[in-house]
């Protein structure tokens, strides 16, 4: 499944004071993507999803730019970007809505591609707003990602494998990074993996609220079948060129 925006920016508008505490493996493909950027000079920058501004706060500290935008759903957003790079321009909205009056020589992205429904597109209009050579620079999820999640509940995103995403990205760029982590997190128990997730925002797989029946049985699910109480990441890091 592929969730809608409204839940989405819904989600994400409770959850994003606390995203950043909580965002452990988000900081990690954050900090890895900008430090394996082939180029660490760029006049216009343009950050997706910029959510509690941790990719924005990794490009302030370690890549120089002149003009940095930004963009996500919620718009509170702008003031986390904007306590690393005060001058950044941003733009609430959904990004495949949003008319851009230049292109750019770097386009981010930080755990937010495996939102959209059709990435095809929104990797075709990332190519449209690319000056010539333009990098992309993103970090999505593999099919592995919060396994232990899909095994139990049945729900999950129609996260892109390795391949699909080469398939997509090899029509109009040259690939210079992809790489798959597997990223394993422990926890005491199942109400704690519950709280992560709310506050991460990845209950925005489904609008439909857990009552304590529910609740209860996802957490002696989870003990039954993952008694070590581990919830797996699967993260991808992308770096291609505008061909």
């Amino acid at each position: 499944m592929q969730s809608d925006t409204k839940i989405i920016k819904k989600h994400f508008q409770k959850s994003m004071d606390k995203y950043a505490d909580n965002a452990v493996v988000q900081k990690f493909t954050a900090k890895t993507m900008v430090e394996i950027l082939p180029e660490k000079m760029f006049e216009y920058v343009l950050e997706i999803g910029s959510g509690a501004g941790i990719l924005t706060s990794f490009a302030a500290e370690n890549i120089r730019y002149k003009y940095y935008y930004s963009n996500d759903l919620v718009d509170k957003s702008e003031s986390f970007v904007k306590k690393y790079i005060s001058d950044a321009k941003f733009f609430g909205g959904d990004f495949r809505k949003i008319k851009f009056n230049r292109k750019f020589d770097l386009i981010m992205s930080n755990a937010c591609f495996q939102w959209f429904e059709n990435l095809d597109n929104v990797i075709k209009k990332c190519k449209s707003l690319l000056n010539k050579n333009g990098l992309l620079a993103f970090s999505t999820f593999s099919p592995d990602n919060f396994k232990e999640i899909t095994d139990i509940t049945g729900m999950s995103l129609k996260y892109k494998s390795i391949e699909e995403l080469k398939n997509i990205l090899s029509v109009d760029f040259e690939i210079m990074e992809i790489k798959n982590f597997e990223y394993v997190m422990n926890f005491d128990n199942p109400l704690k993996i519950l709280a992560h997730m709310k506050n991460t925002g990845v209950n925005s797989l489904t609008e439909n609220h857990w009552g304590v029946k529910e609740v209860k049985s996802f957490c002696e699910n989870y003990i039954q079948k993952f008694p070590e109480l581990t919830l797996t990441y699967s993260p991808i890091i992308v770096i291609a060129k505008l061909k």
